[in-house]
């Protein structure tokens, strides 16, 4: 990743309130994940693009030794303000990790390495810190589900992406994976799964607290800042896909593919 993308990605990263959203929305994922990739008491682990620690706090509290990776400084920094024994912090690119070749047992992510925009560059460095037969493991948004379609939304209203880049959503593509990862992983699993989220009263409520608090929302929010035609029409087109996704109760059902593979050679 180019200098400039890195400082783009950790300012919106670093914008409004993505504590808030990992606590409040998303919590339940790094449990799952880490009980996934069967992560336990001395193991060495990694969690890249760790956030606030979703997966790396709950894996640490197993007795593992964790390092949890985050491009993101200030993300980093509200971790590690609650952070357990065992777990260290270490602010890293995912695309060009600052770790030894296969210096752990495990390397995970929760919707994390997802938001990498040169997907290639990302599932090598997983693959490289890995060591041979240890485990990878993945919670990826998928292109089909809430989030996977909040992106698709956004994406008419977006600033371009850099030449070459990805789309987050395809992380949770199965045969992305398998084409990311090729023979380099054994024992893959996948399982589709869906978070259960009922913080929002309203759908113009969703729209609203992720244009306050969620980066690559104020992002694409800021690009058409100057354009009120365009920002009318984005508020009504996530309102209306909160609208489709309302289980009728007020809740959504976020789908998220579970990935686990284990390490060729």
């Amino acid at each position: 990743m180019t200098t400039t993308v890195k400082t783009k990605h950790r300012a919106m990263w670093a914008s409004g309130d993505y504590p808030a959203v990992a606590s409040e929305l998303v919590a339940p994922l790094g449990p799952a994940l880490v009980e996934a990739a069967g992560i336990g008491p001395g193991q060495k682990v990694l969690d890249v693009g760790a956030g606030t620690g979703n997966a790396a706090v709950p894996a640490a509290r197993t007795g593992a030794t964790v390092t949890a990776s985050d491009l993101t400084p200030e993300l980093l920094a509200v971790g590690e303000k609650n952070s357990p024994v065992g777990l260290t912090w270490t602010e890293a690119d995912a695309e060009d990790l600052p770790f030894e070749t296969a210096a752990f047992d495990t390397v995970i992510s929760c919707i994390g390495v997802m938001f990498a925009p040169f997907h290639t560059a990302a599932a090598g460095e997983l693959v490289r810190v890995c060591r041979p037969g240890g485990t990878i493991g993945l919670a990826n948004w998928t292109p089909e589900g809430f989030i996977g379609q909040m992106f698709a939304t956004m994406k008419p209203y977006a600033a371009p992406p850099p030449p070459g880049a990805q789309p987050p959503p395809l992380w949770g593509d199965p045969a992305h994976l398998a084409s990311l990862f090729g023979d380099h992983v054994t024992g893959v699993t996948v399982e589709r799964r869906s978070l259960r989220v009922d913080h929002f009263r309203t759908a113009a409520a969703f729209r609203d607290y992720f244009k306050s608090n969620y980066g690559p929302t104020i992002a694409v929010y800021r690009n058409i800042a100057d354009d009120p035609a365009r920002v009318a029409a984005l508020d009504a087109e996530l309102v209306a896909l909160a609208e489709r996704h309302d289980t009728g109760d007020g809740a959504m059902d976020w789908e998220y593919l579970l990935y686990t593979a284990r390490r060729a050679g």
